[in-house]
């Protein structure tokens, strides 16, 4: 029988230096790289979500980096859906393959497998939703607090649909979501070697807040302002662009908005932790 092939799951928060380690690896072992991040998913939005470039990519093929248009929106069961069966086809070619990134959903999704749901009404969605175009998302997050406080440690706080997500299973089942989430693995065609990349707190939020200086020197805001009328997307919902819309609203000014990116951007490193540090880990490596 022939040895299955290897998904490489290199893995870590935001601005640990993923991408530069991964394409390094790529290139000693001859393969390519799956991003597994929520963000770098959509076109249009190469700064701030820090999209590598081609120069950076060093001639190493990426996948799934700018190929979703914002206004359709992206879920973790259509990445998996599609990672699948692109892993189907690149394991004709190379025996390792990479899946790169931070959105522990995503790398959970292609690794263990998403968790069935029971049905849910529609109305609930549509009265959640109404309560977040009207009130914003503060009211959602505490109502998640209070009845399911595992799972809104590690959700992410500036992600609406996955705030609803949650609330709908609460709202509908009267039970945590977190009870839902068995994270009972599927069987897979490939066998799987994580690796986490972890840095000192103080270095790490020392190279988040440089980053953000550099983003903005790239033209961060005016990529925003190209989005700014398109703020109500889920996509658009995201540190960098947030601050920025408040901004250009004029409740802001340009540089408390940068503070707030680099506050907000550490936050967000602090969540990735979370999650990541709770998946089977094989090789930990400090930058």
């Amino acid at each position: 029988m022939s040895q299955r092939p290897t998904l490489l799951v290199i893995a870590g928060p935001t601005a640990v230096g993923k991408t530069s380690y991964a394409i390094s690896l790529a290139k000693q072992l001859k393969t390519v790289i799956i991003s597994a991040d929520s963000r770098q998913a959509y076109a249009g939005m190469p700064i701030a979500t820090a999209q590598p470039s081609k120069e950076e990519m060093e001639g190493v093929p990426h996948y799934f980096i700018g190929h979703i248009d914002p206004k359709d929106g992206y879920s973790a069961g259509q990445f998996e859906r599609e990672t699948l069966h692109l892993l189907k086809k690149l394991f004709k070619k190379h025996q390792t393959v990479i899946l790169a990134g931070g959105t522990g959903l995503y790398i959970d999704a292609v690794v263990k497998g998403l968790d069935e749901f029971p049905p849910i009404d529609p109305t609930i969605r549509q009265q959640l939703n109404q309560i977040h175009q009207d009130d914003g998302l503060r009211p959602l997050i505490l109502e998640l607090e209070e009845n399911d406080p595992a799972y809104a440690k590690i959700v992410d706080k500036h992600n609406p649909r996955r705030i609803i997500r949650a609330l709908e299973f609460i709202r509908a089942t009267g039970r945590p979501f977190s009870a839902f989430r068995k994270n009972k693995p599927k069987d897979r065609f490939f066998t799987t070697t994580t690796i986490l990349l972890e840095r000192e707190r103080s270095e790490l939020y020392d190279r988040i807040n440089r980053r953000v200086l550099l983003m903005q020197n790239a033209g961060l805001v005016k990529e925003a302002k190209k989005w700014y009328a398109f703020r109500h997307l889920n996509a658009t919902q995201t540190v960098g662009y947030r601050e920025l819309f408040q901004y250009f609203d004029g409740d802001i000014s340009l540089d408390r908005a940068i503070e707030l990116i680099q506050q907000n951007s550490r936050r967000y490193a602090k969540r990735q932790l979370t999650w990541l540090r709770r998946m089977d880990i094989d090789i930990r490596v400090s930058l």
